[in-house]
């Protein structure tokens, strides 16, 4: 029976790629929030794949970008609910890649309701805003994460230092 907990290494893993995720989205001039976004650090998320330590990882990294670049409360809980999701989905998948579906499902899906239901103008009607903006976040999250993230996968799974010991 394996031991649960994470070794040292791993809880260093895990800071380090928070605090990758955390700068990437906060210091690269790319559209980051918003309908309409690219977050080239959603590349990572395909990342508990291979490493489980990318589950807090990427949850507290996703957390602290959106605590420090957003100022809406309700991004900091559902954006951060949507890379926890996707990370916990992402590492039980069996086949590499598929590991950017989640991802792109659970940011569309959450990300897309989120902006619908609390950034369009009252009155609004709910399922075109939803319909717009699950497309506009799910294209930007396919991007970074089959286009930038299956490539990711591809150079940790080949990189002898970065493979689980």
């Amino acid at each position: 029976m394996s031991n649960p907990s994470f070794t040292p290494r791993q809880m260093a893993a895990a800071a380090i790629i928070a605090a990758i995720y955390a700068g990437l989205t906060l210091l690269l001039p790319v559209p980051q929030y918003g309908g309409v976004q690219l977050r080239v650090a959603e590349a990572m998320t395909v990342l508990p794949f291979l490493l489980p330590e990318a589950i807090p990882g990427l949850a507290l990294g996703c957390f602290l970008a959106n605590l420090l670049g957003s100022p809406m409360p309700v991004d900091w809980i559902f954006g951060t609910a949507a890379t926890l999701l996707a990370a916990i989905w992402t590492s039980r998948l069996h086949n590499r890649y598929l590991a950017p579906l989640p991802p792109v499902i659970c940011n569309a899906v959450i990300v897309g309701a989120e902006i619908a239901l609390f950034f369009m103008p009252e009155g609004s009607a709910f399922l075109p805003a939803f319909a717009l903006n699950a497309l506009t976040v799910g294209a930007g999250e396919a991007v970074a994460c089959f286009v930038l993230g299956l490539p990711l996968l591809h150079w940790v799974s080949a990189t002898p230092a970065l493979r689980r010991s």
